[in-house]
């Protein structure tokens, strides 16, 4: 199983457990929500969300774009299309597709966004560049990632509970072209190699206060529900008691969710 089929599970298994739309409430509603009122879908227009999980950012744009217009929401976690599905309940400007949006073929989008998920593409590059050329000439592009910080401190904190569990070093994450263009500087330069044009970051700020269980349903409503993978029900009591334990030990009561959000014109 490679890196991206792990992910992909690890995401269908939270949505199995309803963890990824419980953190929805705090991090992928509101992120997606921010994303949108930049993206700025209008009334009539075409619409690829891409690697859209269960809507927080597809549902709104279908919203806005009303019955004229439309939104293909595209993911390879078919759970989480489900959950989609559920949410949108009759709203017939959305339609789903579990798909590699790296090869999606449509084209002419008036606007395509990608909410957290161009950094799970097995080439990053190659696949904004493709979702680039989606659009119509003159569309808009708005693509949402992890400001350099976020989130770290939540695996970071894992990975050591895991290896006082199991007694073995948790691999650390391979360095990623992610980890070079995660400021507000370097987002929109690479962002304009990809294709677009006055291109425009902004850093979307957003702090969550940690309590026990908030901060242990950001690890199984996540990507980070992959790292439990292959774990024994007591080792993964365990390995959340540790960390919570650490999350306490270094006095980390709050968890820093900032992303960047780019938007550029074709």
């Amino acid at each position: 199983m490679d890196s991206r089929e792990r992910i992909t599970r690890a995401f269908s298994d939270a949505s199995s457990t309803s963890d990824f739309d419980r953190l929805g409430e705090h991090l992928w509603r509101p992120i997606g929500a921010s994303t949108v009122e930049l993206s700025a879908p209008q009334e009539g227009e075409l619409v690829l969300d891409a690697c859209c999980g269960n809507g927080a950012s597809a549902l709104p744009a279908a919203r806005r774009v009303g019955p004229g217009g439309h939104v293909d929401a595209v993911d390879l976690a078919a759970p989480l299309l489900a959950d989609l599905e559920r949410q949108a309940d009759g709203l017939e400007s959305i339609t789903s597709a579990v798909a590699d949006v790296t090869s999606w073929g449509r084209s002419g989008y008036d606007v395509v966004q990608c909410v957290l998920g161009i950094f799970f593409f097995s080439d990053m590059t190659a696949g904004t560049e493709h979702l680039v050329k989606r659009l119509r000439p003159g569309g808009r592009a708005a693509v949402t990632i992890w400001r350099r910080g976020s989130m770290e401190a939540s695996g970071r904190h894992l990975a050591q509970a895991i290896a006082g569990v199991t007694g073995q070093e948790f691999p650390s994450r391979p360095r990623h072209l992610l980890d070079e263009v995660n400021t507000s500087e370097t987002f929109g330069p690479w962002l304009a190699d990809r294709g677009l044009r006055d291109v425009e970051v902004t850093e979307s700020e957003l702090r969550l206060s940690l309590s026990e269980s908030l901060a242990w349903l950001v690890i199984t409503g996540s990507g980070f529900a992959g790292m439990l993978t292959g774990l024994s029900e007591d080792e993964t009591e365990r390995v959340r008691q540790e960390y919570l334990a650490s999350l306490q030990r270094a006095g980390a009561a709050e968890l820093d969710a900032t992303t960047l959000i780019g938007v550029g014109w074709a």
